[in-house]
């Protein structure tokens, strides 16, 4: 029924950059909060930014001044923009999103496939 997938991963040397896409599709009446997390090797999955409808972002203290999320409504899509990579950063990187499909009464949770950054010289 919905389908939430990401592009834009890859292997990048440090200080580079990367710019994340995850589209939405299928029976969608609207999209409340959309997220990315990150899975590193060997760690629990971590919220990295969310967006709001309304734009309003957060963002884990390890990424403030180096990522920003984004999202067109219209397109139902979420970007995150990383600049100046570290090796900290290398995961795998999933968006989440809060959706209302057609016909439903409350918003489900649901995640894209993942896709892999590694920052590496």
């Amino acid at each position: 029924q919905v389908q939430l997938v990401e592009s834009g991963g890859g292997l990048v040397q440090p200080g580079g950059s990367l710019r994340l896409s995850c589209a939405a599709s299928g029976s969608i009446f609207s999209i409340s909060a959309m997220d990315w997390y990150r899975q590193a090797p060997g760690k629990q999955r971590e919220l990295v930014a969310r967006i709001t409808r309304g734009g309003t972002t957060n963002y884990v203290d390890s990424v403030k001044g180096r990522f920003t999320i984004s999202r067109d409504n219209a397109k139902n899509t979420v970007y995150l923009l990383m600049n100046s990579l570290k090796p900290a950063d290398t995961a795998v990187y999933y968006c989440n999103a809060e959706i209302l499909t057609i016909g439903a009464m409350t918003y489900g949770d649901y995640w894209g496939q993942g896709t892999q950054v590694t920052v590496s010289s």
